[in-house]
């Protein structure tokens, strides 16, 4: 009964902060949060200085959705667009107005941050979700002399108090958090006001105490959070390498040397889960992501090249220039399963700068009524019987021989409904030039339904089938031409889409081989590089 506990908690969860935000209690925030901040906390994510002047122009590009808000502040426009509420709401933006040394830019940020305490200083339960309320504490805390630099006395009094009280609500709120990732994204921001804090740092070694224990309930051993989201990796990183940074200046303890130790392995992770092109996989809700940051994580990290591996429930190959990407389908933990697709057994498939194969991505946050459906097994590279998702396991069985270059995963998640269990064999060879996939079926049962083997192909790769049957040709937009070959089923073609972050939904094909499920099937594939 492990998903019905979970709605337990978040319904308990959900209750005690609804209690503890009534206004009977929120003034209590207020007299609690008296201290002041000074410093800055540490910013390693690069600054663009278009960007400050577009902001100014009344032009907000955030999370690749550009609002032009004629003028007006970007806190009164009506945007539906989630993704870009966030990033406004929480402030990440304030690193473009690092460098500039102009007063009248300087003075746009404040009057910016200003704007936001007029209109949501008080408390709004949406603008101070937890999540959002500690990015923004911790991106106020990165810049905040760049904030109160020629402020007059009052504004630097509106701003500290209003932190404070952002802060003391973390202090309240966060271990009441619903969400596991919020929890630890509100232990971050505490211990960053505790490095800034202006009287006194006595706190910082049990705030990096709290943060290991978060952390070490929420990664697996690998260091991947368990939620298995490669976008919820890379954006706790930012902030506990930001934090992290902040605590070495004061503490020296073995709490921060397991904080840094644990993100280590963090950093590892996500560098196992990224493909050749630099984009790490499009799996449980990860998507593209900003490649600046992506750069400015990979410099912060311990620069050792990934291997090929099994991490956090992922097969991953690696030879020569090509990057394979499996799901071997581990389910998370329900408490932090609202983002998983059913993957198991989809793969991501690079070669150099080039995505060949992918998965369709999360749904845009433009589009939520499309979420469930960019969720199900047919928007990845995976097999389906009669259309239905592959279900996945608490214990997926995987097995990888590194020397060989050859990942095998097994999946009972068609068992009961179909008789079968499947086996996807991937092998790269010839330096990472070929791919042979083979997908065989194992008679569990009385089998039945239709197998169809999906590849989602990148955006640009155009399909020429010039070569007979049994070969197509597949151009990637770099010019290279990969063959494709098969046998064991039959082939059709169908329209698919990717969802980017900067582009939106990008139209594509997918390649789908289709055949009936019978004993012993197995159906065999191979991408193959053909010699300029």
């Amino acid at each position: 009964m492990p998903a019905l506990r979970d709605r337990t908690r978040r319904l308990s969860s959900a209750t005690v902060d609804w209690i503890v935000t009534l206004p009977l209690l929120r003034w209590t925030w207020r007299s609690l949060a008296d201290n002041a901040f000074a410093g800055d906390l540490p910013e390693f994510r690069p600054s663009d200085r278009d960007t400050v002047r577009d902001m100014m122009a009344g032009r907000y590009l955030l999370s690749s959705k550009l609002v032009e808000t004629g003028g007006a502040s970007p806190f009164s426009v009506d945007v539906d667009h989630l993704d870009w509420w966030s990033n406004l709401q929480g402030f990440s933006w304030l690193r473009h107005f690092r460098g500039t040394v102009d007063s009248g830019e300087r003075q746009f940020a404040r009057m910016l941050v200003l704007d936001w305490i007029n209109r949501e200083g008080a408390f709004d339960h949406d603008s101070w979700a937890i999540q959002v309320t500690a990015q923004r504490v911790l991106n106020w805390l990165r810049h905040l002399t760049l904030l109160l630099d020629g402020a007059s006395p009052g504004e630097a009094r509106t701003l500290q108090r209003v932190l404070s009280t952002q802060i003391q609500s973390l202090r309240i709120r966060g271990p009441l958090a619903a969400d596991p990732a919020d929890a630890l994204l509100a232990a971050a921001a505490l211990l960053g006001a505790e490095c800034c804090e202006q009287s006194d740092n006595t706190e910082v070694d049990a705030r990096l105490t709290e943060l290991n224990a978060l952390l070490a309930q929420q990664l697996d051993p690998d260091g991947l959070h368990r939620s298995r989201n490669p976008r919820l990796q890379l954006q706790l990183l930012v902030e506990l390498v930001s934090v992290r940074g902040a605590a070495a200046l004061i503490a020296k303890s073995e709490a921060l040397n397991e904080l840094s130790a644990q993100i280590e392995r963090m950093h590892e992770s996500l560098a196992a889960l990224t493909l050749s092109n630099g984009q790490p996989g499009y799996f449980n809700g990860g998507g593209h992501l900003p490649h600046d940051v992506l750069i400015a994580i990979q410099a912060n990290g311990p620069g050792r090249p990934p291997r090929s591996r099994i991490v956090g429930g992922y097969g991953t190959l690696r030879d020569g220039e090509a990057v394979v990407i499996a799901d071997t389908g581990l389910l998370p933990p329900p408490s932090m399963s609202r983002g998983s697709h059913a993957s198991a057994l989809a793969f991501e498939f690079s070669h150099g700068s080039e995505l060949i194969v992918g998965n369709c991505g999360p749904a845009p946050t433009d589009l939520p009524e499309s979420r469930e459906l960019f969720r199900q097994t047919i928007a990845h590279s995976a097999p389906t019987i009669d259309e239905e998702d592959v279900l996945g396991s608490e214990a997926p069985q995987a097995k990888l021989d590194s020397a060989d270059h050859i990942l095998t995963l097994t999946s009972s998640g068609f068992a009961k409904r179909f008789g079968v269990d499947l086996e996807r064999r991937l092998t790269l060879l010839s330096g990472g030039t070929t791919l042979v996939g083979q997908d065989r079926l194992i008679v569990t049962g009385k089998p039945r339904g239709r197998l169809a083997i999906r590849f989602h192909l990148a955006p640009g790769v155009m399909i020429r089938n010039d070569q007979g049957e049994g070969v197509l040709r597949l151009v990637l937009s770099n010019g290279a031409v990969w063959s494709f070959l098969w046998e064991g089923a039959e082939l059709r073609e169908d329209d698919s889409v990717r969802q980017s972050a900067h582009l939106g939904l990008n139209r594509t094909r997918q390649l789908v081989l289709e055949a009936d499920v019978a004993a012993d099937l197995e159906i065999a594939w191979i991408f193959t590089l053909e010699q300029q």
